[in-house]
């Protein structure tokens, strides 16, 4: 999810536009469809939104990854902002995409399901509970994302699907872990909504998950330097 140099900034833009529209188009639709079908069922409502999520995260990166490096999500973006892998405007060009790619993602989604396309959330989703499960949550899809991409590249698509599906459940916030989805999601009076009120504090969360993560991790998958080897000669002390 590093971010290539062969492919120029409009498709790089036109990529995590178009990823993060299909990753809101994903959250927002599946939640629609999870809560009609599952008739009050809260925990299969959640599981049904669960699964189409991760799964689309895997497609996503897997098509979109060589073009932008597959962000789809500012905290990313920020992190790779401060590993020195994008500059200020690039970053700032990202967070305008992904902001506008998840928004047009959700008004799709409102549209596919017939539901009013402009509509603002009334979910309450706060206190010092969820923040947290914000920043747990974030810590652990950027910490996912910097191992992979030092350690174990071609493992990236898959291990980022399968954490936010692990994460849905474990957390108490049910893993937003992304600005640019809690923003896109305060703007949809669905089962994946949250309050535009509430969502400042999801965010700042989530930044400070991400900033711990990128220093944490960065350290952690760092190789140490190796101590060169004596070398004898100079130091007079040759074997005989």
């Amino acid at each position: 999810m590093s971010t290539p140099a062969v492919y120029d900034a409009p498709r790089r833009l036109v990529a995590e536009a178009l990823g993060t529209a299909f990753l809101l188009a994903t959250v927002i639709g599946s939640g629609i469809m999870a809560e009609r079908l599952a008739d009050g069922n809260l925990a299969l409502a959640l599981l049904c939104n669960t699964i189409p999520t991760g799964a689309i995260l895997t497609v996503l990166i897997l098509m979109l990854g060589p073009v932008s490096g597959a962000h789809f999500n500012p905290a990313v973006t920020l992190s790779f902002l401060l590993q020195r892998e994008l500059s200020a405007g690039e970053a700032l060009t990202y967070l305008a995409a992904q902001i506008a790619g998840g928004i047009v993602g959700t008004w799709c989604a409102h549209a596919m399901f017939e539901e009013p396309v402009l509509m603002l959330s009334l979910t309450p989703r706060t206190g010092a509970g969820q923040w947290l499960g914000e920043m747990v949550a974030t810590f652990g899809l950027v910490a996912t994302i910097i191992a992979c991409v030092r350690l174990r590249p071609a493992a990236t698509a898959p291990a980022v699907g399968l954490y936010i599906t692990a994460a849905y459940w474990f957390t108490s916030s049910t893993s937003f872990a992304n600005p640019a989805v809690t923003l896109a999601r305060s703007l949809s009076d669905t089962f994946a909504g949250i309050r535009p009120a509430d969502a400042p504090a999801f965010i700042a969360a989530q930044c400070v998950g991400a900033v711990l993560a990128t220093w944490l991790i960065g350290w952690l998958v760092r190789p140490a330097a190796r101590p060169e080897p004596a070398r004898a000669a100079v130091s007079g002390e040759a074997a005989d």
